[in-house]
């Protein structure tokens, strides 16, 4: 049986069902079940619970990693709930469950979410995995760190991040990765 790989979420726990973010977070969720990938995301509201019930409404499995911290329950759409005691223990937990990483909009939160999974890639801390982030939200940021470490001479470590349109686009990239690499897999059988 092939391995499924998985894919944590980091966005905003803000979005309503009504809203953009919360609707882009639910297409991703459903296409990355319909392409057999697993979500995993922090558990709770707006766009954890979004990717949470795209997965379920299309047949996928989702991981929820919450914290004793918030005194509050996981989202009705998690099918795997995983505790851990602080912030910083499920932030780590959920890079560590990452077979890939996809950032959508979000706050200071999921800035650090971003931040931290890139700088393990880039210490080389862990294998280098996909880390899309899809829309414009976050491309100031990646463009701006782009041109300075340019003008300073520095390593652009903006290669370990790839800006997707879509969650369609996302999940294309994703697939082309995973694809490759069972590939490789089965020819090392």
């Amino acid at each position: 049986m092939q391995r499924k790989f998985i894919v944590t979420v980091f966005g905003s726990s803000k979005p309503l069902p009504n809203e953009k973010e919360y609707k882009i977070a639910y297409d991703l969720g459903k296409m990355l079940a319909h392409s057999g990938f697993i979500v995993c995301n922090g558990g709770y509201g707006g766009i954890m619970e979004a990717t949470a019930k795209g997965a379920r409404d299309n047949k996928g499995k989702s991981i929820g990693v919450v914290t004793q911290h918030f005194k509050r329950k996981s989202n009705p759409y998690i099918d795997e709930i995983i505790e851990v005691k602080s912030l910083v223990d499920r932030l780590l937990k959920l890079i560590e469950i990452g077979d890939a990483y996809v950032v959508l909009k979000g706050s200071t939160g999921t800035l650090v979410e971003l931040s931290m999974v890139w700088e393990f890639m880039n210490k080389s801390v862990m294998e280098s995995k996909p880390i899309i982030i899809i829309g414009d939200f976050w491309k100031p940021v990646i463009q701006t760190l782009k041109t300075e470490l340019i003008h300073e001479g520095l390593e652009d470590v903006t290669k370990f991040v790839t800006i997707a349109k879509s969650p369609k686009e996302c999940v294309d990239l994703l697939k082309i990765r995973f694809d490759d690499r069972a590939t490789i897999n089965r020819k090392m059988r």
